[in-house]
């Protein structure tokens, strides 16, 4: 006879479960499959993507004695990334190609931002041979470039999407060659566009005063190449750009400026010449101008991405 109390046993945890597998494959595509369930399937645990300044690659970029190379800003130890990455999805880097020097690469990337820090030379993509100098902007495909110094070292800053290409196992589309022709920006008409910029005044709500680059094939994103968004920044003398964050990485490539920091998440970053300092996405972070002069900072962000997704989310903290 029973007394009324029934015990119901307790079910087993749906987190603790863990990966399953097909009970019995009878193909190699089945023993392949996992499943997982509501519970642990969104717990994945990633590194987090360290703010940092990058400033050893760059001194040793513009040293006297260094060798032609690439001397990248890589932290994909910390990032748990397979290949040399600055970011999940962008790696920074600098070339250094010594008088008469020539520096060939083939980079597993749809794209390439170029910026001339140092020296003048030509490079070679495909057919076409540019000549560049300092302070001029290249948005390259991606694949073999041949890089060639004139009669002095000449050094230059570059970020990539190679880590993002890495990531899926991908090579470069072919057809993005056409999309992606090379497109040159000299530096005698960036600075031109700045003082244009700094004869306005900025409508409210604007996030700076900062020249945006694009070209004719990608003029309706507003972008230079279809993942990575880039601009020149700058801030005048004695000002702030206020704390903001946007779902986007960053990398910052310190053009000029004297007494100048950024902070990012609470921490300052002093910045040296020619640094590159990491913004990780969603990071607060604000730049800081305390010095005589403008200061000119270079911004290259994953942003093309976020754009095409409707997920830039930029937006200012107040104080």
């Amino acid at each position: 006879m029973s007394s009324g109390n029934s015990l119901t046993a307790a079910k087993p945890s749906m987190a603790a479960m863990g990966v399953q597998t097909v009970a019995q494959p009878a193909t190699d595509a089945q023993a392949r499959a996992r499943y997982f369930n509501s519970a642990n399937a969104f717990n994945v645990k990633l590194p987090a993507v360290p703010a940092r300044l990058f400033d050893t690659p760059a001194r040793a970029a513009m040293a006297s004695d260094s060798p032609t190379g690439l001397y990248d800003c890589d932290q994909s130890s910390a990032l748990g990334c397979a290949m040399p990455a600055t970011t999940p999805l962008m790696l920074a880097r600098y070339a250094r190609i010594n008088a008469g020097d020539t520096l060939s690469v083939d980079l597993r990337a749809s794209g390439a931002l170029w910026y001339v820090i140092a020296g003048a030379g030509t490079v070679t993509v495909g057919e076409e041979t540019l000549a560049w100098a300092p302070g001029d902007v290249l948005a390259l495909p991606g694949g073999a470039l041949t890089w060639r110094a004139g009669g002095e070292a000449a050094v230059l800053w570059s970020v990539s999407d190679e880590p993002l290409l890495a990531q899926f196992g991908l090579q470069a589309h072919p057809a993005l060659a056409t999309t992606l022709q090379p497109v040159h920006c000299p530096g005698a008409d960036i600075a031109a566009q700045l003082l244009k910029i700094h004869a306005t005044e900025p409508d409210p709500g604007t996030s700076g005063m900062a020249l945006v680059f694009s070209s004719d094939t990608l003029i309706a994103s507003r972008n230079i190449h279809p993942t990575l968004t880039l601009s020149l920044n700058t801030l005048p003398p004695q000002c702030l750009q206020s704390s903001h964050r946007h779902n986007a990485a960053a990398l910052t490539l310190v053009v000029s400026g004297e007494k100048c920091f950024s902070t990012v998440d609470g921490q300052a970053h002093d910045w040296t010449p020619w640094a590159t300092l990491v913004t990780p996405a969603g990071a607060p972070h604000s730049h800081h101008n305390a010095g005589p002069a403008r200061a000119d900072f270079l911004i290259v962000q994953d942003g093309g991405l976020h754009y095409h997704t409707r997920t830039m989310d930029f937006t200012f903290l107040g104080a």
